[in-house]
């Protein structure tokens, strides 16, 4: 099965409509600006990324009897927070995704977004560039699974942006091949202040039941960037998306009337000057490129960017010592680091990473819808 991923689109208010099926045309999307993307299994000797120690986000879990679990729900049935818009195709499809764009920047992990796109299998995916494992990397899940809005009228994706917050709320939703087990409600809110909440209200059964044979099963937050490979076999680089962080939430904590909360960490991305860059106590590791006139410590969407400028160089004045942290990528573009004066802070340069797991019951992929 794939994950069809259509354009974004106008939405009408939040109201059931009859049902109506979906007349789109797709394609499978097999290029990624001119070059394929690979995302390769990881060989079982090698290390899985990525066990959070807070650098990007702090979160917090509430049970029914916390207060704060009541106020993070976002009642979409009150219009004070503004017009809800039920989306037609994903409230009537399985296996579905769609792009929306935002009334403002979202950060996520420090990164500024407009788009995001939404999934019938209860999470969004975050990345710019849609390709064949939508499930791996780049996403925002509360709960991700095999859902099946098609199966009931009852089912409803839903949305809201009211410049402040965009909450989706995935509505009486049921597991497909599972339906008869009940129908699960919950939301994920995003807030422009780069705050996260996960809100749940009907979790009928516990996520660790949940098959993943036919599609993942996660919670949490994950991000990645995208490296260039040049290909012995061809001329054509190619494409390779790395995860180079992910919120693992322990699904146990997932039941009827509990929430989760993330708040988000100071980037190094956010500094705006060397000074601050290499001074600042919130955060750790960052480094400034004079030539990109960006703060990094490297592991961020950037990462070809922070290559290709040969921003990890180390410079010392009088005597240029060049260290290379490549990713097993070939070597950067050299430039005359003494003309070149990258400002940069001597400092252990972090560079461990894990390329995306694709595990062998993975069969999500990536197709492109044209409008509706």
């Amino acid at each position: 099965m794939r994950y069809h991923v259509n354009g974004q689109q106008h939405e009408k208010p939040s109201h059931r409509t009859p049902r109506e099926p979906w007349l789109g045309y797709a394609r499978v999307a097999r290029e990624v600006l001119g070059g394929g993307l690979t995302i390769d299994t990881l060989p079982d000797n090698m290390t899985h990324l990525v066990e959070d120690a807070g650098k990007y986000y702090s979160w917090r879990s509430f049970g029914p009897d916390d207060q704060r679990t009541d106020e993070l729900w976002v009642d979409l049935n009150d219009l004070e927070h503004g017009q809800v818009r039920m989306h037609g195709i994903l409230s009537n499809t399985h296996r579905q995704a769609a792009k929306v764009a935002l009334s403002f920047d979202f950060p996520f992990y420090g990164h500024y977004l407009r788009q995001i796109t939404i999934a019938t299998g209860g999470f969004i995916f975050m990345g710019e560039v849609t390709h064949r494992m939508l499930t791996a990397t780049q996403y925002i899940a509360p709960l991700m699974a095999n859902f099946d809005p098609s199966f009931s009228k009852e089912s409803i994706v839903q949305y809201l942006d009211n410049g402040e917050v965009f909450v989706v709320q995935w509505e009486r939703v049921r597991l497909h091949g599972r339906e008869a087990e009940g129908a699960y409600t919950f939301q994920a809110a995003l807030h422009l202040t780069g705050t996260i909440t996960f809100s749940y209200r009907d979790i009928p059964l516990p996520v660790e039941v949940i098959s993943s044979a036919e599609h993942q099963v996660k919670a949490g937050l994950s991000d990645a960037f995208m490296v260039n490979l040049q290909s012995p076999q061809s001329s054509d680089a190619q494409r390779r998306l790395y995860e180079y962080h992910r919120v693992d939430i322990d699904t146990t904590k997932i039941t009827n009337n509990s929430a989760f909360e993330f708040t988000a960490l100071p980037t190094c991305l956010q500094h705006d000057s060397c000074e601050l860059c290499l001074s600042s106590n919130l955060t750790s590791g960052c480094t400034w490129c004079n030539i990109l006139q960006r703060c990094s410590d490297g592991m961020d969407r950037h990462r070809q960017e922070w290559l290709d400028y040969a921003c990890s160089e180390e410079v010392e004045l009088g005597n240029v010592n060049e260290r290379s942290h490549t990713l097993h990528t070939s070597p950067p573009i050299l430039f005359n680091l003494l003309k070149t004066m990258i400002c940069f802070r001597k400092q252990g340069f972090h560079s461990s990473y894990a390329e995306v797991e694709v595990e062998g019951h993975e069969k999500e992929g990536i197709m492109e819808a044209g409008q509706c």
